[in-house]
């Protein structure tokens, strides 16, 4: 066995198939620091437009101690700058990215998909709109939902993704060529593991489920959310956390999947 796994672009090279497959992602890599307001980050202060209101959670909760959390406010999950992930699908003139999720548990968000988690959303800005906000705490949060504040050290890279998203023959001739190296594609393959936006999701825990937009259009990963690390998050049982979004249409809802 080899200590070494192929790079994306290798495996490309010796299974020319794989090339549609390739896609490119930014490792976000958190680390423990302060972050700067307007770089992209984990958590931080809130910026908005003044303008407009701070958004509010309209998705129901659960049932049990979470009723009372309905119509709560949203947090910051992640301030992204353009720059730092350029190949995602920008909207004409954004230059921000702002995830926002409720920090509480939803079951109807999914429609008829199973789905336990935070719900998410989107918001494509553009920096000179934002200013400094002071958005009203959530009426009730699940700690484990609450990011500790985090700088990030983005770093672009290339995806393949996992088996379950190939042609049959196209993920043998892969199989073969990685079974030569000693090693094995649906562990030591290309794709990216940790906080990801873009590239390609990980089917770890559940054969790949498909996430259809409700206009038909299959949705593509955007982002990936990852339990542990300096932002303290737990998703899922201590899992990964994937939104996805509609090539037709951003202004689409979200899919979301937990691992």
């Amino acid at each position: 066995m080899t200590d070494r796994r192929p790079t994306p672009a290798e495996l490309v090279a010796a299974v020319p198939g794989l090339a549609p497959y390739l896609r490119p992602a930014t490792l976000l890599r958190p680390y423990a620091a302060t972050p700067a307001p307007q770089a992209s980050r984990i958590g931080g202060p809130a910026l908005w437009p003044a303008d407009q209101p701070w958004p509010h959670c309209t998705a129901g909760h659960p049932e049990e101690e979470h009723t009372a959390a309905a119509g709560t406010a949203v947090i910051v999950l992640a301030h992204l700058r353009a720059e730092d992930a350029p190949h995602l699908p920008w909207p004409d003139g954004a230059d921000r990215l702002q995830v926002l999720w409720c920090p509480n548990d939803h079951d109807d968000i999914q429609g008829e998909r199973y789905y336990y988690g935070p719900a998410v959303e989107l918001h494509w800005q553009r920096a000179a709109d934002l200013a400094p906000a002071t958005p009203p705490p959530p009426r009730h949060s699940d700690e484990y939902y609450l990011p500790t504040p985090c700088a990030l050290r983005p770093e672009q890279v290339l995806d393949l993704p996992d088996r379950d998203e190939l042609p049959g023959e196209l993920h043998a001739a892969t199989e073969e060529f990685t079974t030569r190296q000693g090693i094995e594609y649906e562990r030591d393959h290309g794709r990216a593991d940790g906080w990801k936006l873009g590239g390609w999701p990980s089917w770890h825990s559940t054969d790949l489920i498909p996430i259809d937009c409700g206009c038909g259009a299959r949705m593509v990963h955007l982002l990936t959310v990852e339990s542990g690390g300096a932002p303290d998050l737990s998703v899922g049982r201590h899992g990964e956390l994937h939104v996805f979004v509609c090539p037709a249409d951003l202004a689409h809802p979200v899919g979301l999947d937990l691992q």
